[in-house]
């Protein structure tokens, strides 16, 4: 960062302990820094915690003597990242929110608002770091591997990489803690934010029950017997435990899992028998609205990817059908979710990824 002193940075400042360090260690190596607090939409009937993370990015911003301001991007929000979950919900997908949070939101509005602005940079609180290389602009995962946040950064274009710093990218979480301490920042003993992305920890099913209405469903097994009821298919999950009741059962009976729904009859199908189970996984995985960082990867290599948030990653091919793309695993894949993320690896490269069919 020392090579970039004097340019300008505008830092998304969400109220939390990473993006706090992030301008701080900015401030420290030279940059010219402004602090910006989002303000998304928040649903009424959840306790808004927005007022206060904008008063803890305030003070974040004033013991860094850096200016500070407040971009409003509520209508953006509600349109890209909540209207389309829900859609997705209703049409028997299980998005990821948090990929179209950093797609429209972060890498989206505030992008553009902060070039617009005469920003040289932007930069955030992610665990994930930026590489030049053979003259392109990679994405690499963060050093904490257990923090790592690229599999939310797969749409991620050229442009903005190279215009995008992630100052703690090459830093672990307890060290981030012990330098917001010695910067003296409030936020040094803040806990981290769980759930969805800049509102917080919800219970989904809560939360959907706002917008979609419940509507009590047959839980069937494998012969398609009814065995017990759910309040709504579209809220459910493949592979999902909980959720839904199973009207006879005794303590020592396994767990039931979800290998099937159907939303247009609104029932979902469970199963305890572990073949049936696993009769569900696969080795290939197809995928829409592909987009790789750097360019289409060569599809003769072998990578890996992942298949959900922290799941482990598997060794794939990248095949090619007609204009879409497939991922093909050497071993079956367990829980393929439709509407979740598949983000592709070259070791510690993040290469792009795309949305499961």
């Amino acid at each position: 960062m020392l090579a970039q002193r004097g340019k300008k940075v505008y830092v998304g400042l969400s109220g939390g302990v990473d993006s706090s360090v992030s301008a701080a260690l900015l401030k420290k190596a030279g940059y010219d820094v402004t602090g910006v607090f989002i303000k998304v939409w928040q649903p009424e009937f959840f306790e808004c915690t927005w007022r206060q993370d904008r008063l803890d990015a305030m003070r974040v911003c004033a013991k860094l003597d850096i200016p500070f301001l407040t971009l409003n991007l509520e209508k953006e929000y509600k349109k890209e990242v909540v209207d389309y979950m829900i859609g997705e919900y209703k049409a028997g997908r299980t998005p990821n929110p948090d990929v179209m949070c950093n797609k429209y939101i972060k890498f989206g509005g505030f992008f553009d608002f902060a070039m617009n602005h005469g920003a040289d940079f932007v930069a955030t609180g992610h665990y994930a770091r930026v590489k030049n290389a053979r003259g392109k602009t990679e994405l690499l995962a963060g050093e904490d591997k257990n923090k790592d946040q690229t599999y939310f950064l797969w749409t991620l274009t050229q442009e903005q990489l190279a215009k995008t710093l992630f100052p703690i990218g090459d830093i672990d979480k307890p060290k981030v803690r012990r330098l917001a301490e010695k910067f003296g920042l409030s936020t040094a003993v803040k806990k981290d934010s769980q759930g969805l992305c800049f509102i917080g920890k919800i219970d989904m099913t809560d939360f959907l029950k706002n917008y979609i209405k419940e509507k009590k469903g047959n839980v069937l097994d494998e012969e398609g017997e009814i065995i017990g009821e759910h309040d709504g298919a579209f809220y459910l999950t493949i592979g999902q435990r909980h959720g839904f009741r199973i009207m006879k059962r005794s303590p020592d009976d396994a767990p039931y899992y979800i290998v099937g729904k159907n939303i247009a009859n609104n029932t979902i199908t469970v199963s305890q028998d572990q073949k049936k189970i696993a009769a569900q996984e696969s080795k290939i995985v197809k995928l829409k609205n592909v987009s790789w960082i750097a360019g289409e990867p060569d599809l003769s290599k072998t990578y890996s990817a992942r298949l959900r948030y922290r799941a482990p990653l598997a060794a794939c091919a990248i095949k090619k059908a007609g204009n879409a793309f497939e991922l093909h695993f050497k071993n079956p894949q367990k829980a393929i979710t439709p509407g979740q993320s598949a983000v592709v690896y070259d070791r510690e490269v993040c290469l792009g990824g795309g949305i499961i069919l």
